[in-house]
């Protein structure tokens, strides 16, 4: 991550769009989106935000939580991955992989716990458009997906890992690195941000937006089409698995030893959920603002990451994540 300080010292005096992390909320087989009211869902994942996410969530999500692992004290939305784990060459066993924040963080973000980093940008990562394009926040109800569990060829462009090396972060790549990562695996969900103007959600969970960006990274996504023609914010989300205590593990020469939790065939499955929460009207004034990214645009108000530690919910799943396990939750015929 050796870039990161200086392009975000070269971006500072513009300060276009909100980048803050979110804590760990909990990591359970729920997934209000793609299996809403099923307890458990197929799969186990990573959950970040308020402590209005339930198996079933419709409406206002923002309007129900009382609290937020997110920095942005104002952010109850939810934002999911699935989990990541290593799989023993030797036999076979599971072992969840903790994540830890992604650094370097920005002033004020010391003490988070795990969880993620979140951007809503406007343009791309140093500039806004706001004025050609004006940006959307999404309304109450509003959810979407990226990426898919079953894709078994290359993802679209945004979904990528890299490989930590001390403090570099790597090439970005389609599919989990070929040898160990003394830093950790990073992943990144890019997205879409065109939307058709009428439908918070569709059947597949991204019918009604519409992916414009052409290269992986922090550009800006060209004009979007008639069909989806309202530009939102460019949501991603930013992960690190430390998949370091397990390098040792790790035969030399053997294929890539880690799964998501459904496990798959590759690293192309990766997908992650998203479920609008702001309160009221605070995304939209951060989006209606140039000056929006390290101090949450002055009226967006900040919350330790002492205070967002404290956002639980219950635990609704009865089941082992940690330890070595024979099979991932869920996915009892395996061994």
């Amino acid at each position: 991550m050796k870039w990161l300080p200086t392009a975000l010292s070269l971006i500072a005096p513009v300060q276009a769009g909100l980048r803050f992390p979110c804590s760990t909320l909990t990591i359970q087989r729920l997934d209000p989106v793609v299996e809403p009211g099923k307890i458990p869902s197929t799969h186990l994942h990573h959950i970040v935000g308020g402590n209005a996410f339930n198996v079933t969530m419709e409406g206002d999500v923002g309007a129900r939580a009382t609290c937020t692992t997110c920095q942005m004290s104002e952010d109850f939305s939810n934002y999911w991955t699935a989990v990541l784990f290593f799989k023993d060459p030797v036999n076979g066993t599971y072992h969840r992989v903790p994540n830890v924040p992604v650094q370097p963080l920005l002033g004020g973000s010391n003490g988070a716990q795990g969880g993620l980093t979140v951007y809503y940008t406007q343009f791309d990562l140093s500039r806004d458009n706001i004025k050609q394009q004006p940006i959307k926040a999404f309304q109450p109800g509003f959810r979407m997906t990226v990426g898919s569990p079953t894709a078994s060829s290359k993802p679209h462009v945004g979904l990528t890992y890299q490989c930590l090396q001390g403090m570099n972060r790597g090439a970005e790549m389609s599919d989990f690195p070929t040898k160990p990562c003394s830093g950790g695996i990073f992943t990144t969900h890019h997205f879409p941000a065109c939307w058709d103007g009428k439908n918070l959600d569709s059947p597949d969970h991204q019918s009604h937006m519409y992916n414009t960006i052409t290269m992986n990274g922090f550009t800006n996504a060209p004009a979007c089409p008639a069909t989806h023609p309202v530009r939102m914010p460019q949501v991603t989300f930013e992960t690190v698995w430390d998949t370091s205590k397990f390098n040792s593990l790790w035969p030399s020469g053997a294929p890539n030893p880690f799964v998501w939790s459904f496990e798959g065939t590759s690293g192309f499955g990766t997908h992650a959920d998203y479920m609008f929460g702001w309160k009221g009207d605070s995304l939209q004034r951060a989006m209606d603002k140039s000056e929006c990214f390290y101090d949450g645009c002055g009226s967006i108000t900040k919350q330790p990451m002492s205070t967002a530690n404290k956002c639980t919910i219950k635990n609704m799943v009865s089941e082992q994540t940690d330890g070595w396990l024979t099979a991932l939750p869920g996915m009892t015929n395996m061994k």
